[in-house]
């Protein structure tokens, strides 16, 4: 259920609290959980609708300002090497927290690095480029020598283990199921 959603429904169920309907009812009537109706309704007797209004988006506020996301969109479009990751060119939720904390200062999670990265639109361990230096000729020839002897043969045909099973009795199989009538 969407966060709107959810605010409309809980004004709809203040109305009804207001009509002097039970909780159980107004969990019926709108079709959620009856503790969710319960609580909207405590909350309704302490607060009234203000107390059922939305408080915003839960979770923490980001810990960078817009300025610095900025700054931190700017770093990543400059790419890994641009600060001291050489040995590729891949963004990983780890490195961008250690970016973050090298350039702003601030201690972000490597979970939290990956949502910060979604939320300014790059996708972590991803490259957004083809490597330079990749060999697509090498690469061919290593999928066709390489991968084919080190890749294990399927399991033969004959080796499966479907096998024939016996027909139950017609007797004792029910006039309405499935094949009944087969002999």
């Amino acid at each position: 259920m969407g966060r709107q959603r959810r605010e409309t429904v809980r004004m709809q169920a203040a109305e009804l609290f207001e009509q002097k309907i039970k909780p159980l009812e107004v969990a019926r009537r709108l079709r959620v959980s009856p503790k969710s109706a319960y609580q909207w309704h405590q909350l309704w007797r302490d607060g009234g609708v203000q107390a059922l209004a939305s408080r915003g988006p839960s979770g923490s506020r980001c810990r960078l300002c817009p300025r610095c996301l900025q700054k931190l969109a700017a770093y990543l479009d400059e790419g890994p090497a641009a600060h001291g990751w050489v040995e590729d060119q891949v963004w990983t939720a780890a490195r961008v927290a250690t970016l973050i904390g090298r350039k702003f200062h601030v201690s972000y999670s490597v979970s939290g690095a990956t949502r910060l990265m979604h939320r300014l639109g790059f996708s972590p361990q991803v490259p957004t480029r083809p490597f330079a230096e990749r060999d697509e000729q090498a690469v061919t020839v290593w999928k066709e020598a390489t991968w084919a002897e080190g890749k294990e043969p399927g399991r033969p045909a004959e080796a499966t283990s479907a096998s024939r099973t016996r027909q139950a009795s017609p007797a004792g199989r029910p006039k309405d199921a499935p094949g009944a009538d087969a002999e």
